[in-house]
């Protein structure tokens, strides 16, 4: 349709909406939109059908989905334009000037014969994104572990009812308000995904009672007129009934949501018992707390050949076993794995600080997870609750979406209560055990996957701050963007800590296009530089004023960068498609492509994602460079956050001091006080 190629002043006016941090694409941690909205927009549902139903929309899931506008491809002489201007801070001038020349030649050259046949093959394709497909292969094709690799955690807030905070009522709970986002998403009346620029214009009765009305050829400019942003949705039906099968070469995305039953998984065993019954109603919290405390009951020491442990390997080692898996017998059992609604698992540990939370939110013991299914929950012996997922599928809105209306749900409507008594009912007759047919190649294969899981997990060192001295709210007078000083304090930091500038990742969703995914925010610039090397190499020499209005101007170029990356106008995608391209058709590499620039700023050593949710305690992900950290990181009202990920490389201790000491120094001069270098 001509009208999606929106104008140049409705882009503008689009972008004030759509700016906000997510998912990364190799990492995922995503952000909620401003203040927690996704918690407040969901509470404007109508009413709820029953207790089956998380509520009841009038305006259909999927009602904008077919209206979105597709994702545009950025003119090829702005991404060379863009890929420069992230390549300044990190080169000196004969770097730049070879990285330079080579950029422009290929953006006379091959690169304007790759551009012209991606927007070519784009225009055949309008039913989905220019990026889809590559950033599917990218994942799927990968061949390490997805620990640490790729599944990313977020943990969940403690519930506001402490009595509540115990591992079988927060399994219940969770369970049950899951499965209910599952039905409600199926039905189509889970309410559509919106940014609501103006809620008391478009997050009304009155709006949506209109909307409902309009043509789904149409219905998102309906939306827009009222500058309410609806967004892609079409990840959301992989986070159920849903894994990553292992396969030579790329993996697959499997999906069956004919299966009725929970996969849960205790001290290295699996179990299924239905959470959905043959009447299509989810079972009765009492029947599944039955069973969750008949599981809790099972006095079996751990397997001695946890199979675990290989959905933590080599995909291609993996996918070898697998195969070995289905010869041995195991079809059966291997399906229903893969068919279940989702995992629970239900972990023997109770967690002393915050960095054990993470390391066992992220990895745990290796033994008591499925890596494979799209989404797992942990519950601790003490009641702590976290989510791991696997990435390949998805991003971080559908997951984060979620995990807001889950916790929204365990509050407002608890399954089951301190109070609630199991139900007397046999759980011997309605839980099964899982058991497998191993021969002595998949025993080896689980004791050697046992021993890479355990030398992998125990190099990696995490570590966390708070920085309780302000947050959004004083940011937000001084006009400053949070996400730009939470992204200059990470690079103060390290600047300190290594006396470099190095290639630096943030991550923004593109959900506001069809079949979007996300676009990668450079932090690292020559303003931030320039700001960082005053502050940490000769405070003295700049007045307090002039720090200030340094940091002004990192905030304000930031602030441009989540605009163009939020529109999809970045130029990472864009260069990985023209890559993807090049490799798919058996083309000669470009010599941009052989640069060791472009290598090198695509060798991430600061990986970086933020999270801020009423339903999110904290987020993490592993390094996605040996020689990295992975940086979690929300900015709340009144305090900012960070959860710190490093390998024997890089110290993790001495970085999170060098974060603290940045933001001490950069409060300080929005306070008017000096700073000591």
């Amino acid at each position: 349709m001509a009208a999606l190629r929106l104008s140049p002043a409705v882009r503008k006016l689009k972008l004030k909406a759509l700016c906000w941090a997510a998912s990364p694409g190799e990492r995922c941690i995503a952000r909620a939109p401003v203040g927690g909205w996704t918690l407040q927009r969901a509470s404007s549902s109508s009413s709820i059908p029953d207790t089956d139903y998380l509520h009841q929309s009038i305006v259909p899931t999927h009602h904008f989905q077919k209206s979105l506008p597709r994702l545009p491809i950025p003119k090829l002489q702005d991404t060379v334009c863009r890929f420069l201007n992230a390549q300044r801070p990190l080169l000196d001038n004969d770097q730049y000037r070879r990285t330079e020349q080579l950029a422009h030649d290929f953006e006379q050259g091959i690169g304007k014969q790759l551009h012209e046949e991606l927007v070519a093959q784009d225009k055949k394709n309008k039913h989905t994104s220019y990026i889809s497909g590559p950033w599917f292969d990218m994942y799927l094709s990968a061949r390490e572990s997805v620990v640490l690799n790729f599944n990313p955690f977020i943990s969940f807030n403690p519930d506001p009812n402490p009595a509540h905070n115990n591992q079988l009522i927060r399994a219940v709970n969770m369970t049950v308000s899951a499965v209910r986002f599952m039905k409600t998403f199926r039905a189509g009346i889970l309410e559509p995904e919106i940014f609501h620029l103006n809620p008391a214009k478009s997050d009304t009765a009155v709006f949506k009672n209109i909307i409902r009305f309009v043509p789904t050829s149409i219905s998102w400019y309906g939306a827009y007129m009222v500058n309410a942003y609806p967004l892609d949705m079409s990840q959301y039906y992989r986070l159920f009934n849903s894994t990553r099968i292992p396969r030579p070469v790329q993996d697959e995305l499997f999906t069956n949501d004919s299966g009725k039953h929970l996969l849960v998984m205790r001290n290295g065993h699996f179990y299924i018992f239905d959470v959905i019954g043959q009447d299509g109603k989810i079972t009765k919290p009492a029947e599944i707390l039955a069973h969750f405390k008949y599981i809790l009951s099972d006095s079996s020491p751990p397997p001695e050949f946890p199979l675990g442990y290989l959905t933590s390997e080599n995909r291609d080692t993996w996918s070898s076993l697998r195969q070995r898996l289905l010869e041995a017998g195991n079809a059966e059992v291997l399906n229903k794995i893969d068919c279940a609604v989702f995992c629970v698992c239900l972990d023997d540990i109770t967690i002393k600080d915050h960095v054990e939370l993470s390391h066992n939110m992220l990895h745990g013991n290796g033994f008591n997870r499925w890596y494979d299914k799209s989404f797992s929950f942990i519950f601790t012996k003490d009641g702590c609750a976290g989510v791991n997922f696997e990435h390949s599928w998805g991003d971080g809105v559908a997951v984060l979406r979620l995990l807001n209306e889950v916790f929204k749900d365990t509050i407002n409507r608890p399954a089951a209560l301190p109070t609630t008594q199991p139900a007397a009912v046999d759980s011997s007759h309605n839980v099964q055990k899982l058991e497998f047919k191993l021969d002595d190649v998949l025993k080896e294969g689980i004791l050697n996957a046992k021993e890479k899981f355990s030398t992998s997990v125990s190099s990696l060192s995490m570590d966390a701050t708070e920085f309780k001295k302000g947050g959004k709210v004083l940011l937000k007078k001084h006009n400053l963007s949070p996400d730009s000083v939470a992204q200059l304090t990470i690079q103060m930091a390290f600047l300190r800590q290594y006396n470099k500038t190095v290639p630096t990742y943030e991550s923004c969703s593109t959900a506001a296009f069809k079949h979007g995914r996300t676009e990668t925010i450079r932090p690292a610039t020559i303003y931030t530089q320039k700001c960082c090397e005053a502050f940490v190499k000769e405070p003295s020499k700049h007045s307090i004023s002039d720090l200030k209005a340094m940091i002004g101007e990192c905030s304000k170029y930031h602030w441009q960068l989540t605009k163009e990356a939020a529109m999809a106008q970045g130029f990472d995608r864009h260069l990985f498609a023209l890559y993807h391209m090049t490799k798919s058709k058996g083309m000669p590499l470009p010599e941009l492509f052989q640069d060791p620039s472009y290598i090198q700023i695509n060798h991430n050593i600061l990986s970086t994602s933020t999270l801020t949710s009423p339903a999110v305690q904290s987020g993490g992900f592993a390094p996605v460079v040996p020689d990295g950290f992975g940086v979690g990181y929300g900015v709340h009202d009144n305090w900012i956050g960070y959860n710190i990920s490093s390998y024997p490389a890089r110290d993790v201790k001495e970085f999170i001091k060098c974060i603290y000491k940045s933001l001490d120094d950069i409060f300080d001069v929005l306070d008017g006080q000096s700073i000591n270098g």
